[in-house]
């Protein structure tokens, strides 16, 4: 942190500053050279440009390391893989995750794990707690949906993604799911957040459909700070003033975040844009932008879908995606599952 201070400072508040830095286990120097500036080493992070701007004799504050310590790059070389049974996410690979918004019947999972897992996908996803704008909108079959999820995932060989909503439901998703996926909607509920770092399983964080990417990797500090550093990242759209789309999707995060952060990033290209006919385009784009993966909604009736149907690809579609990526994949140096 460099805090420039006013040129008036007294000496009392200049001390009175020192003091509380030094309280605060901070190392500081201070430099005087026509205007008076501290330099500011702190090992918790924790002191604030607004506390600094609240002291009485300084002018403005600025932060040279990003308030992220745990997700931050330190190195060009630092990348954190995530295992996941056999399976690892991260840089040379590009993992498709698949299946309906919500789990509605055994018949639906059923089929849907057995054409995914034909074609080698071996990430099965699906909510069975489903936050929905609506109080009228269907919210899942809970405990039911988790265990024909896991039922349709042993059978076909296939690993479990599914959200948990509240901090009461992490213990039975966790108990049913490969990895505990966060929605949009509660990534900034940090109770939430701080339950599933307390778990063992992987976490894959989705973006906030508002939330600012140095506010998503914060979001993601809170997982990391309880001792899960198995952290996936999720960029779903953000919402902004364009119609045209469910949420507009914000492409530039990929790179970005791929050089502020080691964390793995995925992309979410079905609630981005809620329209099927954008699933292929966007999904191209996402591997092209180095991401590592893609969560994409499959129903194999999406006309009657229950949830998201609008947004949902059917069987063939999800094999004309699969086969554009993989002939796209080599030029990445990627590899696809």
């Amino acid at each position: 942190m460099i805090v420039v201070l006013k040129r008036d400072i007294s000496k009392s508040e200049l001390e009175q500053l020192q003091q509380k830095l030094q309280k605060a286990g901070c190392e500081f120097q201070l430099f005087e050279d026509g205007e008076s500036i501290l330099r500011i080493k702190s090992k918790q992070n924790w002191l604030s440009v607004d506390f600094f701007l609240s002291q009485p004799g300084v002018q403005n504050a600025y932060r040279i390391t990003p308030p992220y310590q745990l997700s931050a790059r330190k190195s060009p070389e630092q990348e954190t893989h995530i295992h996941v049974g056999e399976y690892v996410f991260g840089p040379s690979q590009f993992t498709l995750i698949a299946g309906p918004c919500a789990v509605e019947s055994e018949e639906q999972i059923l089929a849907t794990a057995q054409a995914l897992s034909g074609n080698g996908i071996r990430f099965l996803r699906g909510g069975a707690f489903k936050p929905r704008t609506s109080p009228y909108a269907f919210q899942g079959l809970g405990i039911e949906g988790l265990q024909l999820l896991r039922k349709a995932a042993d059978q076909f060989k296939m690993k479990v993604v599914t959200e948990a909503v509240s901090s009461a439901d992490v213990s039975v998703v966790a108990e049913h799911a490969d990895i505990v996926q966060i929605g949009t909607r509660n990534m900034q509920n940090f109770q939430l957040l701080k339950k599933v770092g307390k778990q063992k399983k992987p976490v894959l964080l989705k973006r906030g459909m508002n939330a600012t990417i140095e506010e998503f990797l914060l979001a993601s500090e809170y997982i990391l700070q309880e001792g899960n550093s198995q952290v996936i990242l999720c960029e779903r759209g953000i919402r902004t003033f364009e119609t045209s789309t469910r949420n507009t999707l914000d492409i530039s995060a990929v790179p970005i975040i791929k050089q502020l952060s080691h964390l793995p990033i995925f992309v979410d290209p079905s609630h981005a844009s809620g329209k099927r006919n954008l699933i292929l385009p966007l999904s191209r784009a996402a591997l092209a932008a180095g991401a590592d993966g893609l969560l994409i909604e499959v129903h194999h009736q999406a006309e009657v879908a229950k949830s998201d149907g609008p947004q949902s690809i059917n069987f063939a579609a999800f094999e004309e995606l699969l086969s554009s990526l993989k002939a796209m994949a080599p030029l990445l140096n990627k590899q696809i599952y």
